[in-house]
Order: structure tokens, then sequence, then C-alpha cells
């Protein structure tokens, strides 16, 4: 199953947050429901995403594609290594865990 329809559904009709320190941000918070991480995330951010995650019992899912095309399901003309879905709207990208 892809991924992109799910993923930008949650960024347009829900609340999310772009990028590695905003999504470990999240995390740590408790705020995050899913982490969605690019396939080519840097390592160290990826371990990071991953030890918080776990800690706080949040799934992460991998996207097969880069970040330049995480980014481009979700609208923006720039990198984007991870998503973290706060409220997912309108989005099934919790059913697809």
């Amino acid at each position: 199953m892809s991924l992109n329809q799910p993923i930008a559904s949650a960024v347009s009709t829900g609340e999310c947050r772009i990028g590695a320190k905003s999504s470990i941000d999240a995390i740590k918070i408790g705020a995050a429901k899913l982490v969605v991480v690019a396939a080519n995330c840097p390592k160290n951010e990826y371990e990071d995403i991953e030890t918080y995650a776990q800690l706080a019992e949040v799934k992460v899912l991998e996207f097969e594609g880069t970040s330049w095309d995480l980014g481009e399901v979700i609208g923006k003309p720039f990198m984007v290594s991870a998503i973290a879905v706060i409220k997912p709207g309108d989005s099934k990208i919790l059913k697809a865990v």
C-alpha cells in the first residue's frame, strides 16, 4: 500500500510536525501518534527518532522514497526527512500501521 495519499491527507487536514528535530520534539512531549521517516534520513537522526519512539511507544513507518520524495508528497519544495503525525485529520494513516 502506498503511503503517499494518507501522508498528504494527514498533513493537509490534520496536524503534523515536519522535520526530524520537530518530530523528535513531538515524541518527547507525547504529542506524536506516528512518525514517518524517509528512506534516506540521516542515520543519527533516524536512531534518535527510533530511540525516543520506543520509549514513548510511538510507531515509526519508513517511507520508501527519499526525503525529496517525501517533501514532494506533502507539497513542500524542500527535503523532508521525517514527519510526526499529531492529529491525523481525515487521513487513515493511523490504520495503516
